[in-house]
């Protein structure tokens, strides 16, 4: 039975996911966003998982009403005290937005890989 009304408007199966991971889109798994990273060039340490939780928290809490924008701030603002979106890029060279979006299994928000805009893809 939903405890609550997030729980009626954004079902989840508690069983299947990753406690680590408690905003994981269904079906995503860590093995396989190792998969993805390893195929991208990236040897995922604690920060790229860091990461990749603040994306899918965030993705979760607004709804697939995301603002890369928007994004962009609170991905400074949560890593700020490691050095903020330049660190970011040290871990996802091809974007923290972009690339993150796809170790964490999330479509990645229109704009964050329009190359017109300096982004890299």
């Amino acid at each position: 039975m939903a405890e609550s009304m997030d729980d009626i408007l954004h079902p989840k199966s508690s069983d299947a996911s990753d406690p680590l991971f408690p905003h994981a889109p269904e079906g995503w798994t860590k093995e396989a966003a190792a998969a993805i990273a390893s195929n991208e060039g990236l040897d995922p340490i604690e920060d790229h998982w860091d990461a990749v939780r603040a994306l899918q928290e965030y993705f979760e809490k607004n709804d697939q009403d995301v603002n890369v924008r928007e994004l962009h701030d609170a991905l400074e603002e949560r890593f700020h005290q490691k050095g903020g979106i330049k660190y970011l890029y040290q871990l996802f060279p091809g974007g923290p937005v972009a690339q993150g979006c796809r170790v964490a299994g999330l479509q990645a928000p229109a704009g964050s890989t329009d190359p017109s805009f300096g982004s890299v893809q």
